[in-house]
């Protein structure tokens, strides 16, 4: 993994396959959330892409040979589905049960799934691969991405905002097809788009294993 905790990969998808995985999770999603749909390792296509040997490559470069995916989640931004997204880090894991710890929390459900913000040691653990099933451009609200942010560890909400006062931020223009990885701890946000063009992104997350200790699993959602 790169010091800067995130890297692009462009061309890992055809053009052909992105077209066929958008229209599968779209079928699936219909309907659902404005900004998009959480819970998809479950979604037959989602599944198989997420187990895709070139995506798998990508996650054992960071995690090593185990790297396992556990959460997808399709973000669909436009023109006509829009919205801001403010500085922050991805610090809650789905958990299959809850258990006592002073490092976690706090708890909360999500559709019928178990969560809990989790210390930074459990999140070193894990990477995310943002998988653009359409070009993401300056003008459709990129991720933008504070590089070796990361490395700070768990912040607070002040801290976050503090940081992205200061420091320089990287806009993450990524072809279609193309794939950004990424920490959790990176500090993050985007903007909203300023064109009607769609930026539809599969997000699919991976651990080195699903146990990150004793009683905790993280559960497939």
């Amino acid at each position: 993994m790169k010091d800067a905790g995130f890297w692009v990969e462009e061309g890992i998808l055809s053009g052909p396959e992105c077209d066929s995985l958008a229209r599968a999770v779209s079928r699936h999603t219909a309907g659902r959330g404005r900004a998009g749909t959480r819970h998809l390792m479950g979604h037959p296509a989602v599944a198989e892409a997420a187990h895709d040997r070139r995506l798998l490559g990508l996650a054992r470069r960071a995690l090593g040979a185990g790297a396992v995916p556990y959460r997808a989640t399709l973000f669909a931004k436009s023109g006509r589905a829009n919205w801001l997204v403010v500085w922050h880090q991805d610090t809650a894991l789905p958990l299959a049960s809850r258990f006592d710890a002073p490092e976690w929390g706090p708890w909360s459900k999500k559709a019928g799934v178990l969560y809990a913000h989790a210390p930074g040691w459990a999140l070193a653990r894990v990477l995310a691969l943002r998988v653009h099933l359409d070009a993401s451009t300056a003008a459709n609200g990129p991720l933008r991405v504070i590089p070796g942010s990361h490395a700070a560890g768990v912040l607070s909400d002040d801290e976050v905002y503090s940081l992205a006062r200061r420091q320089e931020h990287v806009d993450c223009l990524v072809s279609r097809g193309g794939v950004l990885a990424m920490r959790p701890l990176l500090v993050h946000s985007s903007s909203k788009a300023r064109a009607d063009a769609p930026r539809r992104v599969l997000h699919i997350e991976y651990a080195d294993s699903l146990d990150l200790g004793e009683n905790i699993r993280l559960a497939a959602a």
